[in-house]
């Protein structure tokens, strides 16, 4: 039965080198006042030290204005008020010693450990979201690993970086193998010594329950992977509930597979996501009117997002990515047909309306939230009818990297697993950095050119790998000025926004020559009107 401790004495039971597992996305599933106890005391007592921390999702705070600390290379510390402070950072505030290992897919808003990590004072790994989530999975159940074609030809796959981030990595944890003729990478499995993890409601048997989170995130996977591995299961909840009054549908880990619950002292330690305590209509306590969700204003981001949705069909399931494409939920809820389609995250949500950041993750109304490693099932297998993913860096051979921006290190979160299996893939996003553009009249134009080019002669890595796409898979890269589409692996110019000119405004800006198709078209002009109203007619096409 689960014992009832406080933050501190938590923390007081982690070893030095210990695999620690932590799950969630963003704040959601967050433990806070766990991750300062664990902190807090490597502070004090230089212990637990040379932690491998185990982290699927993003685990921070996209939010700015909130302290956090950078460490030079002689582990002085030094201040930075840019950034979020909540979330998986908190334990490189702690400075060097602490974490040895990071794996994540994700670790762009973890901005203390991604400091630690540029000066190789730790050691940083990504692997694709799906099968980090999956591997919990093979650990509980007592496999050596997962064999997947996810991840070939990326940076992932051992023959280009095998997932490390930096040079401090040397570990292979990944290796390429052959089976049946055919090439496959096997991802092995690990022991977890600790869990963190986090829920809304424990009863006294230790029994957890989600009621508040919005997602219903992987830590059910991982507490029976801890347990199976002898390791403990520590749990940070904001109520606690007599036993046998939890709804037992309603309890997503039960008590058996938990050691110890803390009761958060701060309710605000429970955040739901970055962006709100509690929004009911995330974790399904009412329904919200759309009409109360803002559209978005009329610039070129509202464009890009009209033209993506522009390749979606009544009756599909799609998959749409953190930034601009999360945004293309705003623009079907406004033209009225957000329910001819039904639109999903690799977090779990099913139906409803995705919210981008800061509560990128969670979704309005939605119509069922499962766990993650049921949606990366029905992903791997080839599950969704589309997607809409971010552009970082688009190159000649159709690779987009968004997983590492020069000496930024940003991860692949799902990125990896849903363009491998989706059929069709639409990647968004501007087709310059930082330029002053003006949209209306049903024209795009371009009042000062953009100060680095997304279009590039070859990617800083390879988070889709363009030589990888199966025949069978449409890939279209929407920008607000041009549309391009990967034809027999070569990036081919197929539309061009009214008011733009080819030349000095598409080609000049690009590191390479795309291909141009015979009957290159003008962009849709409605999509750059401040009324549209015609989605409705491509939705039935």
């Amino acid at each position: 039965m689960a014992q009832f401790i406080t933050a501190k004495e938590a923390a007081q039971l982690i070893p030095d080198g210990a695999t620690v597992a932590i799950s969630g996305m963003g704040l959601s599933g967050w433990a806070e006042e766990l991750g300062c106890a664990v902190r807090d005391r490597f502070k004090e007592t230089g212990h637990p030290r040379d932690l491998h921390l185990k982290q699927d999702s993003a685990m921070g705070d996209w939010a700015v204005g909130q302290k956090f600390i950078g460490w030079d290379r002689n582990k002085r510390e030094v201040p930075d008020t840019e950034h979020g402070a909540r979330g998986s950072t908190r334990f490189g505030e702690a400075g060097p010693g602490l974490i040895k290992k990071w794996t994540s897919a994700h670790v762009g808003s973890s901005f203390t450990l991604n400091d630690l990590a540029s000066k190789n004072l730790l050691e940083s790994y990504c692997l694709p979201q799906g099968v980090t989530i999956n591997l919990w999975r093979e650990i509980a159940a007592g496999r050596p690993g997962l064999i997947t074609k996810t991840g070939l030809g990326t940076f992932v796959d051992p023959r280009v970086e095998g997932g490390r981030m930096n040079e401090a990595a040397k570990d292979e944890i990944v290796k390429l193998i052959e089976f049946n003729g055919e090439e496959y990478l096997f991802y092995p499995t690990f022991k977890c010594d600790v869990a963190l993890l986090r829920g809304t409601i424990a009863d006294e048997n230790g029994n957890i329950s989600f009621r508040h989170e919005s997602v219903v995130n992987e830590g059910p996977a991982i507490a029976a992977a801890t347990k199976n591995s002898g390791g403990i299961v520590i749990v940070q909840v904001e109520y606690l509930a007599k036993k046998e009054t939890l709804d037992p549908k309603e309890v997503k880990i039960p008590g058996v597979l938990v050691d110890y619950v803390v009761q958060a002292k701060d309710p605000m330690s429970c955040w739901q996501s970055e962006g709100v305590y509690w929004e009911p209509a995330f974790s399904g306590q009412i329904r919200k009117p759309l009409g109360a969700i803002e559209p978005l204003p009329m610039d070129e981001r509202k464009v890009i997002c009209r033209r993506c949705a522009m390749e979606l069909k009544k009756g599909s399931l799609i998959n749409l990515g953190v930034g601009v494409p999360a945004d293309v939920a705003k623009v079907i809820a406004e033209e009225g047909l957000i329910e001819h389609v039904t639109m999903s995250t690799e977090s779990g949500m099913v139906g409803g309306v995705p919210s981008a950041l800061p509560n990128f993750g969670s979704s309005y109304n939605p119509e069922s939230i499962i766990t993650p490693n049921e949606m990366f099932d029905l992903i791997d297998g080839g599950g969704l009818d589309a997607t809409c993913l971010g552009i970082g860096e688009i190159d000649k051979e159709g690779n987009n990297n968004v997983s590492r921006m020069g000496k930024r290190r940003i991860g692949p979160g799902g990125f990896i697993d849903i363009t491998a299996a989706t059929p069709k893939v639409i990647f968004a996003g501007t087709f310059m950095g930082k330029a002053e553009l003006k949209t209306g009249d049903g024209r795009m134009t371009v009042l000062k050119e953009g100060t680095f080019r997304k279009f590039v002669d070859k990617v800083g890595q390879i988070t889709f790998a363009g030589q990888y796409s199966p025949a069978t898979q449409e890939v279209l890269y929407v920008t607000e000025r041009a549309v391009f589409k990967l034809i027999d692996h070569k990036v081919t110019l197929i539309e061009i926004a009214p008011g733009i000119d080819l030349q000095t405004q598409v080609l000049d800006q690009m590191d390479f020559v795309p291909e141009i198709a015979d009957d290159l078209k003008l962009m849709d002009e409605g999509i750059f009107c401040e009324k549209w109203g015609g989605l409705g007619k491509y939705m039935e096409g």
